[in-house]
């Protein structure tokens, strides 16, 4: 059995106890045992290396360098890191490290949460994404600053811009999975984002 850790708080707007219980559902579904934390210092006092698979959901706040540098190192060695919305990359602002890491930093969400969208599955085809289609949503639509290196699953439409909104990449040996759907629970759990969500949270996990 894989083992996984949830490190939620953060802004409470974001709900990350509630959708916490969701990804860890989603985890425990699939044969993995999880450990939820409310606090930061879970990447300081437990050895990360133990887990398969680390499932950050921090909005804003800090980090101190005693809590970031562990993570990095597990993830650098192997260990998965997967996350959504400004969960994982939205999470601490100061520390480029964990945007380097990531693969993004949320920049605006114009519209607010009353944006409506397509999410278009038109990045590099994916066991995460098979058998998805291209679907409409009505949530919080993020403009990111986005790592060229990262491998994009789906995108959205800023006018003519092209928004990545599902990705994957590598930390030195760790797999990282994000997607920047996930403002309330009801998004986390449509069919679509909940897939999208297991599947690359298996993916990530070593």
């Amino acid at each position: 059995m894989k083992k996984a850790l949830i490190v939620q708080g953060g802004w409470d707007g974001h709900k990350p106890k509630e959708i916490s219980a969701i990804l860890a559902a989603a985890l425990r579904q699939n044969d993995f045992d999880v450990k939820i934390s409310d606090t930061l210092d879970a990447y300081r006092d437990l050895k990360l290396t133990d887990f398969d698979l680390i499932v950050p959901n921090w909005t804003m706040g800090t980090i101190k360098p005693e809590q970031l540098k562990p993570v990095l190192a597990a993830v650098e060695s192997g260990v998965g890191l997967a996350g959504l919305h400004g969960g994982m990359c939205d999470s601490f602002r100061n520390e480029t490290d964990w945007q380097f890491m990531t693969g993004g930093q949320w920049v605006a969400h114009p519209g607010n949460d009353a944006a409506h969208y397509t999410v278009l599955i038109d990045g590099v085809a994916s066991p995460i994404t098979e058998g998805i289609s291209d679907f409409e949503v009505t949530t919080e639509q993020y403009y990111m600053h986005v790592d060229p290196a990262n491998t994009v699953l789906a995108t959205t439409r800023f006018g003519s811009t092209v928004m990545p909104v599902v990705w994957t990449k590598m930390w030195g040996k760790g797999r990282v999975f994000y997607s920047s759907l996930g403002h309330r629970p009801d998004v986390v759990e449509m069919p679509p984002v909940l897939t999208m969500m297991t599947r690359g949270m298996q993916w990530a996990a070593r």
